[in-house]
């Protein structure tokens, strides 16, 4: 078993490298990522896309399968990410008109990733 810190530095990796995968495939999909790895002082949006007139928050979560990627994706983690949006929105008003959506996209390994479009729907 790697050490803690190696073990902390492949985790990082490997969420970089499921995140441009993501970003490739919302490409393909016909989506334009207007921010990647959105950081408020609330949370951090993985990816932020547009199409039409959607804008996609996009929770992407790497694992071995996908029940656990789709378990990672916590109650409380999406209070966190429903709060960094706020923040996304208040300093990008031009999104305001926009129909707001939580996605989740889930990396397996040697699998293409399962976009999930409004996985929650934020409490009011």
């Amino acid at each position: 078993m790697p050490a803690p810190k190696q073990r902390t530095r492949t985790t990082y990796r490997t969420g970089l490298m499921a995140e441009a995968l993501c970003r490739w495939a919302l490409r393909l999909k016909g989506y334009r990522v207007v921010a990647s790895r959105y950081r408020s002082g609330l949370g951090e949006i993985d990816i932020v896309a547009v199409r039409g007139r959607t804008l996609a928050l996009v929770e992407v979560k790497a694992r071995g399968s996908r029940r656990a990627a789709s378990e990672a994706v916590t109650p409380r983690q999406q209070d966190r990410l429903t709060r960094a949006a706020a923040a996304f929105l208040a300093r990008n008003p031009r999104y305001n008109r926009y129909d707001v959506r939580f996605d989740v996209m889930l990396v397996t390994p040697w699998r293409w990733p399962a976009h999930i479009a409004a996985a929650w729907t934020p409490a009011p």
